[in-house]
């Protein structure tokens, strides 16, 4: 095949990136050598969001009695039903993605592993070559982990497993408190599973601002075991339960049994296996593509092709939006470069980041770990006495926000607490639009609404910001 692009994965980056370049008028072969459907879609965003879902009903029924209202009987959790409507939904979900890549026509798509046998061909593993005067890597992620927890056998999980269980377990031990190990651990614990969430080294999520940490450390503690710099020894097999050994804070050793072990402890791109090193790419440490990541491009455009890299792949930000946003931008300019044109810097959004526990967890612009310390000021709220979330018996949570002390521009926030996906996006959008607190404390706010909170963290900051550079009130 001879074609202006070639598209190797045809996940959400890939699709994107497909579009693009279809639209921009080149002739495109889209890849894949697995199963269609969206990393998102099979075993991500979706699936776990069915699986909380499931669990905030019963924590909203267990609330119940706080509002005066009583639940006549006992509450019952059929695990087998919550996961059937998992699986359903979960279908339902990749048919639509399933659907839409089937409309793309025959003559471009692709089935097979791709292979660079130079920086501008391809081959198949069924032998067929593809020169493309422009590829696009979008091949996605894969859960890792240590190669010690392979001693557990087929008790070793990741998420991608979770979502094929027929019935719930009765407990699980989830190594790694990042975003897919709080989500899934509380919503197991929600759901009746007997939960240890355990760490290494004090993270917790994606939270950097140490007093979000603490924060959010001591209310999920309240709620269910969560250990972020457990001291594990070994994890092993006895019979068919899952052993784990760890010291406590004396020294001792201790062994817990559950009967899985949950792998959460992060995702790896999947660029081994694709010939890199018969290309001109640089790659990291990692063996990853380095990248512009305004135009996508790889450092191959100094060679006889041009390759880009987009979504997971690229192990910049692995979130559905910023891969859709990669492909879109690495596909534009696959084809700009197979028509003769020079690429183009694409839009990049401003950063946000949205864990789906309760309390949510809302991290934007990078949070406090892309501030330069001395140029700002925090404005805070704590959510525990705030009228609306108070009303709803959602009354926990912290937001710091950060203010350039130069500019009085907002710089960024991190929080945990009640609406956290909603707030989140709010400071997003003032993000990027470079709105100064002043212009954010014009916007309307309603009254009673959790967003009245933000309000009070806003005020915090602009007084802070005025006394930190008085100019700033002058003007």
């Amino acid at each position: 095949m001879n074609v202006d692009v070639a598209v190797i994965g045809a996940g959400t980056a890939g699709l994107a990136a497909y579009r693009a370049a279809k639209n921009a008028g080149a002739s495109v072969a889209l890849i894949e050598g697995g199963p269609y459907g969206t990393t998102c879609a099979r075993v991500g965003c979706m699936p776990s969001k069915l699986l909380i879902a499931a669990a905030e009903a019963v924590h909203h029924a267990e609330l119940a009695p706080g509002f005066g209202v009583h639940l006549d009987g006992k509450l019952r959790i059929e695990g087998r039903e919550v996961m059937a409507r998992v699986r359903s939904e979960r279908d339902r979900f990749v048919g639509f993605v399933v659907r839409d890549v089937e409309l793309i026509p025959q003559a471009d798509r692709v089935r097979g592993h791709a292979r660079f046998e130079n920086d501008h061909t391809l081959v198949i593993d069924d032998g067929t070559r593809i020169t493309a005067k422009a590829i696009v890597i979008a091949t996605g992620s894969r859960p890792t982990y240590p190669d010690s927890f392979k001693k557990v056998g087929d008790r070793l999980i990741v998420n991608d497993g979770v979502f094929d269980w027929s019935d719930l377990p009765k407990s699980v031990a989830v190594m790694g408190p990042g975003v897919i190990g709080l989500e899934l651990g509380q919503a197991l614990h929600r759901l009746g599973v007997r939960v240890a969430v355990l760490g290494r080294g004090g993270r917790l999520g994606p939270i950097n601002d140490p007093e979000i940490r603490r924060y959010a450390i001591e209310t999920f503690g309240r709620e269910l075991t969560l250990e972020v710099d457990a001291h594990c020894v070994d994890v092993g097999c006895d019979g068919d339960r899952v052993a784990v050994r760890r010291c406590d804070d004396d020294g001792g050793e201790f062994t817990e049994h559950y009967d899985y072990l949950l792998a959460a402890t992060g995702r790896r791109p999947n660029v081994e296996g694709l010939g890199l090193e018969t290309t001109l790419i640089d790659r990291d440490g990692s063996g990853v593509p380095e990248f512009d990541r305004a135009t996508l491009q790889t450092t191959a455009a100094r060679g006889p092709g041009s390759i880009f890299i987009a979504g997971d792949a690229s192990n910049y930000i692995p979130l559905l939006h910023e891969a859709a946003d990669e492909g879109r931008i690495a596909g534009d300019n696959a084809a700009r470069v197979a028509a003769g044109k020079p690429v183009v810097c694409g839009m990049r959004r401003a950063q946000l980041g949205v864990v789906f526990t309760d309390p949510q967890i809302a991290i934007v612009g990078g949070g406090y770990g892309a501030l330069t310390p001395g140029r700002f000021v925090t404005g805070q709220v704590s959510f525990e006495d705030q009228g609306r979330s108070r009303i709803l018996l959602k009354n926990r949570g912290l937001l710091n926000v950060y203010g350039d002390i130069a500019t009085g521009r907002l710089l960024g926030a991190e929080m945990i607490g009640p609406a956290a996906e909603h707030i989140g996006h709010l400071l997003a959008w003032s993000l990027q639009n470079q709105n100064t607190i002043a212009e954010m404390l014009d916007m309307p706010f309603y009254h009673p609404v959790i967003e009245e909170g933000l309000r009070t963290s806003l005020r915090d900051l602009d007084a802070k910001l005025k006394a930190a550079a008085p100019e700033i009130k002058a003007a």
